[in-house]
């Protein structure tokens, strides 16, 4: 089972720069995907950036693409995101999850039911 712990939001002006964390333990971190969703009030949550940490590769949103990095470091078992250029539209509660690589056969930007998640982290941009 793997725990994952979120950290770094906050309230940031537009145009400003958050980087959050998201720490796992528990679990081997050597072959997972780590996807980051948001959840604007009354929106569904959206997946938005996915990063294997094996390979490292990392997909995003057209939404986000250009603004937001992600990043690793294996030895801390924790990725981070860094988001640039943050605009209101993307005041939301952030989460990541984590899910085997072997089990992520379609969009990483969809749920899978074996998904671990952290309890989410505030962030509020505004205008």
């Amino acid at each position: 089972e793997v725990h994952l712990v979120e950290s770094g939001g906050g309230w940031v002006q537009t145009g400003g720069t958050l980087t959050l964390s998201c720490a796992a333990s528990g679990s081997s971190f050597d072959d997972y995907v780590i996807v980051w969703f948001r959840q604007a009030p009354g929106k569904e949550r959206e997946g938005f950036s996915c990063l294997g940490t094996r390979d490292g590769w990392k997909i995003y949103r057209d939404s986000v693409n250009g603004r937001f990095t992600l990043s690793t470091d294996n030895a801390r078992s924790t990725v981070y995101l860094q988001m640039k250029n943050l605009k209101p539209e993307d005041t939301a509660v952030y989460f990541c999850s984590a899910r085997p690589q072997r089990v992520n056969t379609g969009s990483c930007f969809t749920p899978t039911p074996v998904d671990y998640w952290g309890q989410g982290v505030q962030v509020t941009v505004s205008s």
